[in-house]
């Protein structure tokens, strides 16, 4: 006998996965059949039901909205589903502005749930804790003929006093889906807060990831790191494909869905901390395009106006101080939200960096964002970021500075005042309060790679190819590309790729940054030690 109208035919069910249900469910109930698709391959994280179709609309011909929408905009008539037949997926950790006692746990429902909460604990059966979580619906209209109106459930929920240096189990649900249960326990995910005083660790970076089998790949080599935390420097999924910034833009709202289910491999216990690129500048919603970031993301909110701009602000782990900025609000080549924080970023900027270097504790600051400071592939280097923060970083002596937007692997020799301070071959050390700051240009996630300028050969650990110098432009006000000869670049390549960055703490603290290739092959090294 078949179950009532609002489940699925035993016969059916009987021969289904919970994703494949939850995909029947999608398209028996949902009145504009929302994420049909998507979800299905949510359920399937790794294999192929994830990627099959990750394009999927996102380049289908759009039309222009009619106008920017306010992010959490829950739908006239929910869909309303057994809380028993849906599972909770694509979980995400970000830090609080104290990673010693503060954790974001973020995740994604298909439909409207009701009561939905966390549970933690120091032992996966004492999950004792329990935290009723923040819904944040997310609606996008029908963008084209072929692309329907999308709802979307982000839930939130924030954990304060911590007990630093120490391992957390927590499960996510809802009504009719309790992670504590017997049966939900494979559910569970497990973080662990920044210790209470410096010891050696290691982040991970990179930036324009997108879907694909290679950002699935990159993913895998970043959890065998076992990583503190992860920093994301723009350009995060591509539901955006023309990244301008712009209403007529091509968008697909749910290539989120399976861009966070395939980031949930990691992210569930590593906080990934993200950053805005330009194509994540989603001109439907508001404020500013971020109004999608803020419903998906809960990052530290000690920016200087973490509503308007989600991307910008700052946290410190052991001796390490971190600065997420959002390089569109500078940038000369894609202007769409050029000064629209009228400097009051560059001010924070200005004043966050200087209380860092004033922290005793603090022995390395590392800057991270989107557009390239200096780079010599496709998109080059932006004049808007060397106007706005170059004087910045030196004056504050800014250790390392992490960028993407080039999908490729480029990285400079020491900088001072806008010329090789020291050269710094592979495996070389530098002192950034002597030589310069190394600029790292980690584009290479998994989106489709580009390429250096015509004749430059990648020069990178076991295939080096020193050039005294390589023809490239950088981006002016005027957008106009202005020609540079640059002798900085000193390792490039065109490979899919990562950074793993060792900090050692101590009496001789240092940075040990490495590019890893997809292979796992390292196709990089280099040490960063203050006052050598």
């Amino acid at each position: 006998m078949d179950t009532p109208d609002v489940g699925i035919p035993e016969r059916l069910a009987a021969g289904m996965s919970m994703p494949e249900q939850h995909a029947y469910l999608r398209g028996k109930f949902s009145r504009r059949k929302v994420l049909a698709g998507s979800f299905a391959a949510a359920g399937t994280v790794g294999g192929m039901g994830l990627l099959a179709g990750s394009s999927g609309g996102a380049r289908s011909e759009n039309a222009a909205a009619s106008g920017p929408l306010t992010a959490w905009s829950a739908p006239a008539a929910p869909v309303k589903v057994d809380g028993g037949l849906v599972a909770p997926f694509a979980r995400h950790l970000a830090f609080g502005a104290d990673p010693k006692t503060q954790m974001r746990v973020s995740w994604q429902v298909p439909f409207a749930v009701k009561s939905p909460y966390l549970r933690v604990g120091l032992k996966p059966w004492e999950l004792s804790r329990k935290i009723e979580a923040e819904v944040r619906d997310l609606h996008t209209p029908s963008l084209s003929k072929k692309l329907p109106a999308v709802e979307q459930y982000y839930l939130h929920a924030a954990l304060d006093g911590l007990r630093p240096g120490t391992t957390y189990y927590y499960g996510v649900g809802h009504e009719g889906f309790d992670p504590a249960s017997p049966q939900r326990l494979g559910t569970l995910g497990t973080f662990r807060t920044a210790p209470a005083t410096p010891e050696t660790f290691v982040f991970t970076a990179f930036g324009d990831q997108g879907v694909s089998y290679d950002a699935l790949a990159n993913d895998q080599l970043i959890l065998g790191q076992n990583p503190s935390f992860h920093l994301h420097a723009g350009d995060i999924c591509y539901a955006d494909t023309t990244g301008h910034g712009k209403e007529t833009d091509t968008y697909d709202a749910r290539v989120w869905d399976t861009f966070l289910a395939q980031t949930e491999s990691v992210a569930k216990s590593v906080p990934w901390m993200v950053t805005t690129g330009n194509h994540d500048m989603e001109a439907w919603y508001s404020p500013n395009g971020y109004g999608g970031q803020s419903a998906r993301w809960s990052l530290p909110d000690n920016g200087f106006d973490p509503r308007n701009a989600p991307g910008v602000y700052s946290f410190t782990y052991g001796n390490v101080g971190v600065v997420a900025l959002d390089a569109n609000d500078v940038s000369y080549e894609i202007p769409a939200n050029r000064g629209y924080t009228d400097g009051k970023q560059t001010a924070w900027l200005d004043r966050r960096l200087g209380e860092l270097r004033a922290d005793e504790s603090v022995d390395f600051v590392v800057v991270f964002f989107h557009h390239c400071v200096y780079s010599t592939a496709t998109h080059a280097s932006d004049g808007g970021v060397r106007d706005a923060w170059l004087r910045l970083f030196a004056e504050h002596q800014v250790d390392l500075v992490v960028n993407g937007h080039n999908h490729v692997y480029e990285r400079t020799d020491a900088i001072r005042n806008g010329e090789v301070g020291k050269p710094v071959p592979v495996g070389a050390s530098t002192d950034p309060t002597r030589d310069g700051i190394v600029y790292v240009t980690a584009g290479g996630a998994g989106k489709d790679l580009y390429s250096f300028p015509a004749g430059v050969a990648d020069s990178f650990e076991g295939n080096v190819a020193d050039r005294e110098s390589v023809e490239s432009f950088h981006w002016t006000k005027a957008r106009h590309r202005d020609p540079d000869t640059v002798e900085w670049s000193r390792v490039r390549y065109t490979g899919f790729s990562f950074l793993a960055v060792e900090v050692t703490a101590g009496a001789h603290p240092k940075l040990t940054v490495s590019a890893l290739a997809e292979s796992g092959e390292r196709v990089d090294h280099f040490e960063v030690v203050r006052g050598m």
